[in-house]
């Protein structure tokens, strides 16, 4: 923060106590509800920020020759915030998989219990891990890609602060028992509607900066990373529609009702999979590959196809949720027909990456970082084959309700989503640090390996375990009566239970030794630093290709 001007810091200081002073009045209002607790959550978080600012109030005003670079500033913030939720969703992740094995490590507490800490899982690595690592990359991305400063350096710390206290609130409220009971979405009233203040600032710096552009086109990147926006808001306000019990109560009832409920959420749902887990990590890929990799996209063309295509098929995917449900059957059909349609766009995207590497396997083999880019488009190909597969209703009947969907869902949550985001932090860190290198290539291999046996250990003892599931569910004796009962499915599933809480630790492994590699690269002596001079705006320095070259 000591690149703010006064009057930035005065209004950071205004929005800091305005949001103290709301804190008091959750806690006032709320008292022994969860809504006081979280008010009292907000007021410290809001003093320990007001610390932060006033302890460099007093600094001399920053240079106008900051206004010459990039603000970087919030991006080497955002990156410790995402290697903070990385350790700790994985963590409580690998804690509800052995939970599931050895049902002991609950304690015998209910805010250890494992529909408390599913989600604050689920949580901490979509929004803490996930959301942190977009927002992060794409203050880097629309920069380098605009030739072009921030728009403002207010708002990126009230974006990047503001969706942390979000998550905060989120996951704090799932250990105290707090949730709306919607997948992906089960945060409380209040919560919501903070996310929205802190997502529209996010939407106007993004275009405002878009705007400030010296580029006159607006490279793909940025092309997903506003579908990103834009769709989130939208899917969140909607889905997420409530009335309080009242302004002192936590506790909130959705205005939609029965099977729209359903259908609501899984419209949500599949699309919070679609534009949060994919339309932002593509932008990564369409950034990230072709600076590592040193070539163009192999397609550009291609690139825009597959954007509008995944913007318009996965829309209409949700219903695929709700195959045998009391939703209507033409709407069930619906949904499973853009899920197969769906595979086009997404293959496209798949098959230009790995194309994008024609003539530089080399360097696969040589660079983990790479490596890593690589693999996780192999896998976003391989996970949207397969929910395709699965969006088909014969399939589903034996898939759904089993451990193949937990399968599914993480090959594309590790094989694509975080495979992509340390491929794009290996490369980002450097850079922004003005690093030649990472601290340790090594490590950099030895977390690409530990990664990719946890995924793959992890994903083959889920899809076994959800076949072998599916079958037991559904075998009859002569007589039409079940032949295993549940307790017997139990008991089929239990070694595969351990396989995946294995998987998982390698993977969180993995995680803390990323996170060791990146600090200790920021923690380089200044003589490993690069000069500041070769990563500035367009106004001081001609083009010198800091931006991926599209080309066909």
């Amino acid at each position: 923060m000591m690149q703010l001007t006064t009057g930035e810091r005065q209004l950071g200081a205004i929005v800091l106590i305005a949001l103290a002073i709301l804190g008091i009045a959750m806690a006032a209002a709320g008292r022994t509800d969860v809504l006081g607790i979280h008010g009292a959550m907000v007021l410290l978080y809001s003093l320990a920020l007001l610390f932060l600012l006033f302890s460099s109030a007093f600094g001399p005003e920053p240079s106008p020759a900051r206004l010459t670079r990039y603000y970087d500033d919030p991006i080497k913030v955002g990156v410790g915030l995402t290697l903070f939720w990385a350790i700790f969703g994985m963590f409580i992740g690998v804690w509800a998989a052995a939970q599931l094995a050895w049902p002991i490590l609950n304690f015998d507490t209910s805010w250890a219990s494992f529909g408390r800490i599913r989600p604050a899982h689920t949580s901490g690595v979509i929004f803490g891990f996930g959301g942190n690592a977009l927002i992060t990359t794409s203050f880097h991305v629309v920069q380098r890609t605009s030739r072009a400063r921030l728009a403002d350096q207010f708002s990126p710390w009230f974006v990047l602060f503001g969706f942390n206290l979000f998550c905060l609130i989120a996951v704090s409220g799932y250990f105290l028992g707090v949730t709306q009971s919607k997948e992906y979405a089960e945060a409380e009233w209040y919560a919501d509607i903070w996310l929205v203040i802190v997502w529209v600032t996010y939407f106007v710096l993004y275009v405002r900066t878009l705007a400030l552009r010296k580029e006159p086109h607006i490279y793909v990147a940025n092309w997903y990373y506003m579908a990103f926006i834009i769709v989130v808001a939208i899917l969140h306000i909607v889905n997420n529609l409530a009335v309080p019990l009242s302004f002192a109560h936590a506790k909130s009832y959705t205005i939609w009702a029965g099977v729209q409920d359903s259908m609501v959420q899984w419209w949500y749902g599949h699309n919070a999979v679609a534009f949060f887990l994919t339309a932002g990590f593509l932008a990564m890929l369409y950034y990230y590959l072709p600076k590592r990799a040193e070539r163009p996209i192999f397609s550009y063309r291609l690139s825009i196809l597959s954007f509008w295509g995944i913007t318009f098929f996965y829309m209409w995917a949700g219903s695929h949720h709700l195959h045998y449900t009391a939703l209507p059957h033409w709407v069930q059909n619906l949904g499973m027909t853009f899920s197969v349609m769906l595979l086009v766009p997404s293959w496209a995207s798949a098959g230009n990456a790995l194309l994008t590497l024609n003539g530089a396997w080399h360097k696969v083999r040589d660079d983990a970082t790479l490596r890593f880019i690589m693999m996780a488009a192999f896998f976003y190909g391989l996970s949207t084959f397969e929910g395709s597969f699965l969006a088909i209703r014969p399939v589903n009947s034996l898939s759904h309700y089993t451990d193949w969907t937990v399968g599914h869902v993480h090959a594309g949550a590790l094989g694509w989503v975080a495979m992509i985001t340390f491929g794009s932090l290996y490369t980002l860190v450097p850079a922004i640090w003005k690093r030649e290198r990472m601290y340790s290539a090594a490590l950099v291999e030895v977390h690409f390996w530990l990664a990719l046996v946890g995924t793959l250990i992890y994903v083959f003892a889920m899809w076994n375990s959800g076949i072998i599931q599916g079958l037991m569910w559904r075998t009859y004796s002569p007589d039409n009566t079940l032949v295993y009962s549940f307790l017997d499915t139990l008991l089929a599933m239990y070694p595969y239970y351990i396989a995946r809480a294995f998987g998982g630790l390698l993977f969180l492994i993995g995680a803390i030794v990323a996170a060791y590699n990146i600090w200790m690269t920021v923690r380089a002596p200044s003589a490993a630093q690069l000069p500041l001079d070769e990563d500035l705006p367009a106004s001081d320095r001609p083009l010198d290709g800091a931006a991926p070259t599209p080309a066909e």
